[in-house]
């Protein structure tokens, strides 16, 4: 039995005491880092706050985008304030209150937070507005009426299907003007390259809403593009990019239709005139600009300074701990590992060597050195074992074959005649042959887990009916008395049958195999005038069967060796009147099977009991 480690030599113990000291060490280096990690806290916190402030911001102007004036945002407003729990207000450029979360008498903050202004949009703050300035949300008179919104629709899944039809997959995204537009898995829209059946030009097309819209921002744009083009004004004018999620209106250089080039300057100047009659055409479309004001939005980042003095301090304890620390781990993992590196070197060794470790310590290292030897010493008396059973299944195969091969050449040879003496013998010498390759068989199957058992009732007193009359023909030729005793269960009905007789859930085949190799093996151990006794009755949940027998007995020695393959009580008993040994071997491997166990008592001189307990049916 393994001793209980002391408290102060257990591996847990050691590791926790090595931590301790190392937190103690560190607490000097650790006000510092705690200094640095509140700081940049307190600065994370802050741009969370600023997300917040964008976030706000970019809901406004959303709503700023889609309605004409401010009259209905204080439900907004509020909304926005329960969610980040700041304070949110919006007032003219003149401070002419719009709308507050708080009362009408609190006081402002001294300075707004930032503009709201579609037209105006910051580009940082609304994805979308990077080339114009404009909240894409902001599509005035480009919006689409239901009915070519759903024309525009049905074009789309049109052209969708198309493109899956070449291999293209993509999605359909509606933009804020109502128009419904392809994306690929890029996030490109149309799909970037367009396949040539695909390019029916129909989904691009303007619709009569977008052509009118164009119009007049073409109307807006004239004086200011005539002034760019100079005398080639029909070089210029404003059109939609459908290849764009927002709402983008560019200019159209018509350098195809004149061939004549625009230098980069004309285009960057055609292209101020589109934007500045886009936000003309849009004004009457959003709300008016207005001012943001965030509580809590002004404060300033904290932060923690350190004198030269107290950062030489930080830096010199740091040094300290980090050198005591390397220095104490190396020490304590040193005496950790070393009993680790001779398992290591010892599990590295050749099989054959059967390498064992000394045991140095008490703790889980030394329990780990135990296990290992014990494991060496059961791997080295299984190697010797499957030496021993391989040496005698050879010999098992062997004997017979060799007597088998005798008989048939002298029989070739003509020397002795193939007559019905001879081939009783040669049958004999086949059946033992056979009996053990059934053996082996039974013992591969049982090992690999394959061994088929067909279950059903069986009842005990007629199991061992059979097994009786099976044998008694052996018992009675060798003069050995074969008796069969069975135990009712009193007051026990049911499953077990009116009188009490016990009841299995078993293979009737594999039992009788079982009990027949013990009452075979008996008979063989048991001399003439000797008894043998079968016997059963019902224990607790358990069904026991006893075979009993009045032979020559097992020494106490040899009782742990029974079960074992190849394994006889007399060494010099022939194979053929000593039998394979390999019978009680099956016959731990049936009961196994069946959920049960097998052991034997025995004492020399008098006999021995081989008894099996197997679940109760009941």
């Amino acid at each position: 039995m393994t001793r209980p480690i002391p408290l102060r030599k257990r591996l847990l113990v050691r590791l926790l005491i090595t931590s301790v000291l190392i937190a103690i060490c560190s607490v000097a280096a650790t006000a510092w880092l705690a200094v640095e990690t509140t700081t940049r806290a307190i600065q994370e916190e802050q741009g969370q706050v600023l997300t917040e402030d964008m976030d706000i911001l970019r809901q406004l102007s959303g709503y700023a985008a889609t309605h004409r004036d401010w009259s209905g945002v204080g439900k907004t407003v509020r909304a926005l304030s329960d969610r980040t729990g700041r304070r949110i207000a919006l007032t003219a450029p003149d401070r002419t209150p719009i709308a507050d979360s708080e009362t009408r008498d609190t006081a402002l903050p001294p300075r707004a937070a930032a503009a709201v202004d579609p037209l105006h949009t910051d580009t940082f703050t609304e994805p979308g507005a990077q080339r114009t300035g404009i909240d894409p949300r902001a599509v005035g008179p480009f919006r689409l009426p239901r009915a070519e919104r759903e024309r525009v629709r049905l074009l789309a899944e049109k052209r969708r299907a198309c493109f899956s039809i070449n291999g293209v997959e993509t999605t359909i995204t509606q933009m804020a003007s109502g128009r419904s537009v392809l994306v690929d898995e890029d996030g490109t829209v149309d799909g970037g390259q367009v396949p040539t059946p695909c390019a029916d030009g129909l989904l691009n097309t303007p619709t009569a809403t977008e052509e009118k819209a164009l119009a007049e921002l073409n109307t807006y744009a004239g004086d200011c593009l005539k002034g760019v083009g100079g005398k080639f004004p029909s070089l210029f004018a404003a059109t939609v990019d459908f290849t764009d999620r927002s709402m983008l209106t560019r200019y159209l250089g018509r350098k195809a239709e004149t061939g004549i080039d625009t230098t980069r300057d004309q285009d960057k100047k055609a292209q101020e005139c589109v934007d500045r009659a886009r936000r003309q055409q849009l004004e009457p479309y959003v709300a008016p600009a207005a001012e943001l004001f965030l509580g809590r939005g002004d404060s300033a980042v904290p932060h923690f300074d350190m004198s030269a003095a107290n950062k030489a301090k930080v830096t010199g304890v740091a040094g300290l701990v980090l050198a005591l620390t390397v220095a104490v781990t190396v020490l304590v993992a040193t005496r950790l590992v070393r009993p680790l590196r001779a398992l290591t070197h010892a599990a590295q060794q050749p099989p054959e060597q059967h390498v064992r470790v000394p045991v140095t310590t008490q703790d889980e290292t030394g329990i780990l050195a135990v296990a290992f030897n014990d494991l060496a010493d059961r791997r080295e008396r299984m190697e010797a074992q499957r030496k021993a059973m391989v040496a005698d299944i050879a010999h098992e195969l062997r004997t017979p074959l060799t007597n088998i091969r005798g008989w048939l050449e002298v029989t070739r040879d003509g020397v002795v005649d193939p007559d019905r003496e001879l081939l009783a013998s040669l049958h004999d010498e086949a059946v033992v042959l056979q009996r053990v390759i059934d053996d082996l068989q039974d013992l591969a199957a049982a090992d690999a887990g394959t061994l088929r058992l067909h279950r059903e009732p069986v009842r005990a007193d007629e199991l061992l009916e059979q097994v009786v009359a099976a044998h008694r023909v052996a018992a009675e030729g060798a003069g050995v008395r074969l008796h069969m005793s069975v135990a009712a269960s009193q007051g026990s009905q049911g499953s077990h049958g009116s009188d009490g007789t016990p009841w299995l859930d078993a293979d009737p085949v594999r039992m009788r195999q079982a009990l027949g190799n013990l009452v075979s093996n008996a008979i063989r151990h048991t001399p003439a005038d000797g008894t043998i006794t079968l016997s059963c009755r019902r224990q607790g949940d358990e069904v026991v069967f006893e075979v009993a027998d009045t032979g020559s007995g097992i020494a106490p020695e040899d009782l742990p060796s029974v079960f074992e393959r190849f394994w006889r009580a007399e060494k010099s008993r022939s194979r053929r009147t000593g039998g394979s040994g390999l019978g009680l071997s099956i016959v731990r491997q049936l009961v196994t099977a069946h959920g049960g166990t097998v052991t034997v008592t025995s004492e020399l001189g008098t006999g021995s009991v081989f008894t099996l307990r197997l679940p109760d049916a009941g």
